[in-house]
């Protein structure tokens, strides 16, 4: 970068997906592993040479495994999926091959990785964004194996830095705290991507999708406003104290917002929490959660040979239930297929888009025993609590899957069951399916992505990957009127409850309770204390009265005076 493109105050503009703002100097993360040599040649023992590289292999997938377990959330499924990668069969009988005709392990491991590399790539969609995860491990084995430091971010900081990167890799920010990472910004990825989850999940600013964040040099000052998408370069002191001034009216805001979920006229909304599991129950009660809306219980099968036991599965939930006595406890059943395979169960039939396969109900239902055991522990675990258990099944799409699991919650000694909404035909027919069912509970997520037929794992599409998309808000509309028609809630579980300005679109639409990231709870408690119920309901007829996602967003604000106190 020349001198005069770093001159005070120069701005980059992206997309704001965490709110807040912060300032630090910035720590770009460029390059990759070198390529090792194509001509070298191992000293002619490939059983050594074979057993260095599997050895990496493991230490790799291991070092991703214990990652994932430390930071537990959302990281622990990303980095688990990553472990499973590095300890393919296939992958290490190819590296095996090519030691085998002599090829270095180093080489070895990088031309078999681009082997697999090439076939996603060319698949594309949802697998062709794996790609960027076999070059993480593929990097990360290549430097075990050459005494190369490992590719990452420091953990450590004299303070804290705003990290900046054309993408970040879940292993390289799972362990990040506040304590070193002021603020994040990429130049990919969308309002769901790895890093907006993640800033959302820390309570740290962030900005994706800003072209040009790499080329800043190392050690700049940067201002970053996680609302805004601005990115401001050496900023001056003036622009520094007013962001800070800003930050702390919007923090004292939020500090006096307590107590229950409820809007300025005492309409009352729920606030809850997304749980991966007991360990992140702390975080979810000190920011004034009133129960869980989301416990995904997968992270308890995942990465792992066998079933966990019955045993183990109603110690995890008793743990959650008890947290929270009297109140309510929504548990998503076992979330398994696509990006989360299950090594104890037959790798499914060939799938040429795993998104739109065997996962959530549709494997339940093809294999009744492990859904037994999960809805039996669960029915267990709640007995002699005091909290009001609720399980959904994920990805049901008709009456007849729906009407299927209740039976099952029921046969288990389950009373409440109910089905997530993401995909459009549930949303569509969501006067049929609420009539199967006790609650609905949307996902805001995979219902954009499908809704859009945007992979939210891809870039290229994440302008459309955006719960603020019309669409996609008539879509929540059908199904929380249909339940409201019943008597019955309506949730949102999915992203978009942590937005402060969408939280008051979504009551607005008729949803009943909000479930996100227990960071967010605060922002998204202070704004709807700021709007009536009748002024979220203009504000959500103004939003699906556009024609965009940007000017449904605009429309919204235009309704909803109160966000000015928060300084969004």
């Amino acid at each position: 970068m020349d001198e005069d493109d770093t001159e005070i105050g120069r701005l980059l503009a992206g997309t704001g997906v965490s709110p807040g703002a912060a300032y630090g100097p910035a720590y770009p993360v460029v390059g990759n592993i070198p390529e090792p040599d194509g001509d070298s040649r191992h000293d002619g023992d490939a059983g050594a040479e074979r057993d260095r590289a599997e050895r990496a292999l493991e230490q790799v997938a291991a070092d991703l495994e214990a990652r994932g377990v430390q930071a537990g959330g959302e990281a622990q499924e990303v980095l688990g999926a990553q472990a499973m990668m590095a300890r393919d069969p296939g992958l290490a009988d190819e590296v095996a091959a090519l030691i085998d005709q002599g090829v270095t392990a180093p080489r070895a491991v990088f031309d078999a990785f681009k082997k697999y590399r090439d076939l996603l790539a060319a698949a594309g969609g949802y697998l062709g964004e794996r790609v960027s995860d076999l070059d993480d491990i593929r990097d990360r084995t290549i430097a075990v194996l050459t005494g190369l430091p490992m590719p990452g971010v420091p953990t450590t900081a004299a303070e804290p830095y705003v990290l900046v990167a054309r993408d970040l890799a879940p292993a390289d920010t799972a362990l990040l705290t506040r304590d070193v990472v002021a603020a994040f910004v990429t130049e990919q990825g969308g309002p769901t991507s790895h890093t907006a989850i993640l800033a959302r999940s820390l309570g740290v600013p962030a900005v994706v999708g800003c072209a040009g964040a790499t080329a800043i040099p190392p050690g700049t000052p940067v201002l970053v406003d996680g609302a805004s998408g601005d990115v401001r370069l050496s900023p001056s002191d003036q622009e520094i104290a007013g962001a800070r001034d800003a930050d702390q009216a919007r923090r004292a805001v939020l500090s006096a917002t307590t107590g229950p979920g409820a809007t300025a006229d005492g309409h009352a909304v729920p606030l809850l929490a997304n749980i991966g599991g007991p360990r992140d129950l702390d975080a979810a009660l000190a920011a004034g959660a009133e129960g869980v809306g989301l416990y995904r219980t997968e992270f308890l099968f995942l990465d792992r040979e066998t079933a966990p036991s019955a045993e183990e599965q109603e110690q995890a939930y008793r743990a959650v239930f008890e947290a929270f006595p009297g109140g309510r406890v929504v548990v998503r059943t076992l979330d398994a297929g696509a990006d989360k395979p299950l090594a104890f169960l037959p790798p499914p039939e060939e799938e040429p888009n795993p998104a739109l396969g065997e996962r959530g109900v549709r494997l339940f239902r093809r294999y009744p025993d492990i859904m037994a055991a999960q809805l039996g522990a669960l029915a267990r675990a709640v007995a002699g609590t005091s909290a009001k258990a609720e399980v959904m099944a994920p990805m049901v799409a008709t009456v007849d899957e729906a009407a299927w699991f209740a039976e099952a919650c029921r046969t288990a000694g389950l009373s409440s069951a109910g089905i997530m909404i993401e995909v459009p035909s549930a949303a569509l027919r969501a006067a049929d399916l609420i009539g199967a069912v006790d609650f609905f509970s949307i996902g805001t997520n995979d219902l954009t992505q499908y809704a859009l037929a945007a992979d939210r794992q891809v870039s290229a599409v994440s302008e459309l990957q955006d719960p603020w998309q019309p669409a996609v808000l008539d879509l929540i509309a059908l199904a929380a009127s249909a339940a409201t028609a019943a008597g019955k809630g309506c949730g949102v579980c999915g992203e978009a409850a942590a937005d402060p300005v969408l939280a008051c679109v979504l009551v607005g639409l008729g949803v009943t309770s909000l479930s996100m990231a227990s960071p967010a709870l605060p922002w998204v408690r202070a704004a709807l204390g700021r709007h009536t119920l009748d002024q979220c309901r203009t504000a959500a007829a103004a939003a699906r009265s556009a024609t965009s996602a940007g000017a449904a967003k605009a429309a919204a604000w235009a309704e909803l005076p109160g966000l000015g106190a928060l300084a969004l």
